[in-house]
């Protein structure tokens, strides 16, 4: 059994919260990380907001940070920005219960659409996102290129709540 809650404000676990989710971040985005200090900047607009996953008996202890949600909320939308879980965990529905309850809290503050951006090669991620009702609006070609390997396209998904 999962726990899945935001993000505390001005707790005293909340640093060791966001330096678990960057040290998250090394593992499911080695190209890509976003740091302690990125995460903390992110953090201080109003607009973004993080969901935390814990496994019921690790909560109080906020190194067992598994999983988190990263989003946006501007108006009537919402974007997530990242969305990572532990490599220990993965493959456990974790992403499946986050889904669930940023689905809820989106709906219940009339949100009408969520947005998302993933690599057209991030097979697992896209099959998920359509299991949640997300369809592809639109490719921006070539957009993730690293050094001596072909560019890698990115796919902007929706889903629609009204």
């Amino acid at each position: 059994m999962f726990i899945i809650e935001k993000l505390a404000t001005h707790t005293s676990k909340r640093q060791k919260t966001i330096e678990a989710v960057a040290n998250i971040e090394l593992l499911v985005q080695p190209h890509d990380v976003w740091t302690y200090q990125t995460l903390v900047e992110m953090l201080a607009q109003n607009s973004m907001h993080m969901l935390m996953v814990y496994e019921q008996e690790d909560k109080a202890d906020n190194n067992k940070v598994i999983g988190y949600c990263l989003y946006q909320v501007i108006f009537e939308q919402a974007e997530i920005l990242r969305i990572g879980t532990h490599p220990d965990y993965q493959r456990q529905g974790i992403a499946s219960q986050i889904f669930t309850q940023l689905n809820e809290e989106l709906m219940s503050n009339q949100v009408e659409s969520l947005l998302l951006e993933v690599r057209s090669d991030n097979f697992a991620a896209i099959a998920l996102y359509q299991q949640q009702a997300f369809a592809v609006i639109h490719t921006r070609r070539d957009y993730y290129q690293v050094p001596h390997q072909p560019a890698i396209d990115a796919l902007i998904m929706q889903r629609v709540y009204v």
